[in-house]
């Protein structure tokens, strides 16, 4: 009798301990919640929501969502995102990150894909906030129906191969970039406007081998300094973007194809507005090339401006009303 109750006892001591070693794993949540009356002691539960980000990304699973039920500022400091996860305010709410001494929101874990939904950034007046979101390692980000504005460096900051995606997002007044890719992004910008940044979206090869690609559709790009620049700043790099159905307007340069070293920058437009710029769409030095389709391109300084790129227009343009329509050499094709 004294050895059963022995064994009894042994085994209710391996399955509590069995029980504690499985139950960090166990309360993880799928779906965390935030609210300004929450506490950061509770357990990130509708009924017993916490109050800022560190707390519910600790109480959330991977894949998991953290909701944010009212507008309100849901950081102190930079949001380290270690996990997949889905960050989205509540619609009708105003769910805001600062940057503070850094990024609001940085990705700098391999294989993190994360989605941001109906959130604001913006810096902190006086706090040293450089940039919306930053991204160094990572399998994907997904940035939609957000507002990213006045930053001081860029609205969206992405180095190396991962996959950014930017649908139905306003990202204005960045001091240098809208959105900054370099060396290995593939991003998509939809139905989106970039507005009175210094360089709405740069495109760029800095590192040999490299490519980093945009495709743009159905977005307005204005009042910045250039709309969009491709630029492949090293021999072996590739720069590509595109733009669909989209409207350059009002920018110092529309768009500007750029190879300083003879890597291949180039730039395809079809389909797009480009008016009230001071150079429509202007390709420079060889590596780079532009290519424009079923194009307007109207009431601009220069419309079409080649300087030694390869830079063909299909013959379904309308480039009119300039005040130089075309300068350098622009090579006639026929539609395609």
């Amino acid at each position: 009798m004294k050895s059963r109750i022995l064994v009894r006892g042994a085994l209710g001591v391996a399955a509590a301990l069995a029980l504690a070693v499985s139950a960090p794993a166990e309360a993880q949540l799928f779906r965390a919640y935030l609210s300004t009356s929450g506490n950061d002691a509770n357990p990130c539960t509708l009924p017993q929501p916490c109050r800022l980000l560190p707390a519910a990304l600790a109480a959330v699973a991977s894949g998991g969502e953290i909701w944010l039920l009212d507008s309100a500022n849901y950081n102190t400091v930079t949001v380290q995102l270690t996990k997949s996860v889905t960050i989205l305010a509540v619609p009708g709410s105003v769910g805001s990150v600062v940057a503070s001494n850094g990024p609001a929101i940085r990705i700098a874990t391999a294989g993190v894909d994360v989605t941001l939904r109906n959130l604001v950034m913006v810096p902190l007046p006086g706090a040293g906030g450089t940039n919306g979101i930053e991204v160094t390692a990572g399998s994907g980000v997904a940035v939609d129906g957000c507002l990213i504005a006045n930053m001081p460096d860029s609205g969206i900051r992405a180095t190396g191969d991962i996959s950014v995606r930017v649908s139905g997002t306003s990202i204005r007044n960045s001091g240098v970039y809208g959105i900054y890719l370099s060396s290995g992004p593939r991003a998509t910008v939809t139905g989106s406007a970039l507005s009175g940044n210094a360089i709405g979206i740069y495109v760029l090869a800095s590192a040999a081998l490299s490519t980093t690609t945009a495709e743009i559709a159905d977005t307005t790009i204005d009042a910045n300094t250039t709309g969009v620049t491709v630029h492949a700043f090293d021999a072996a790099g590739v720069a590509m973007a595109s733009v669909h159905q989209s409207r350059l307007v009002r920018n110092g340069y529309g768009a500007y194809a750029y190879s300083n070293a003879g890597g291949q920058a180039s730039l395809a437009i079809a389909d797009s507005l480009v008016t009230g710029n001071d150079h429509g769409i202007h390709a420079t030095l060889p590596g780079a090339s532009a290519w424009l389709s079923g194009s307007m391109v109207s009431h601009n300084g220069y419309g079409l401006y080649s300087n030694g790129a390869l830079f063909e227009s299909a013959g379904n343009n309308a480039v009119r009303r300039n005040t130089t329509n075309t300068q350098g050499t622009i090579i006639q094709v026929a539609p395609m």
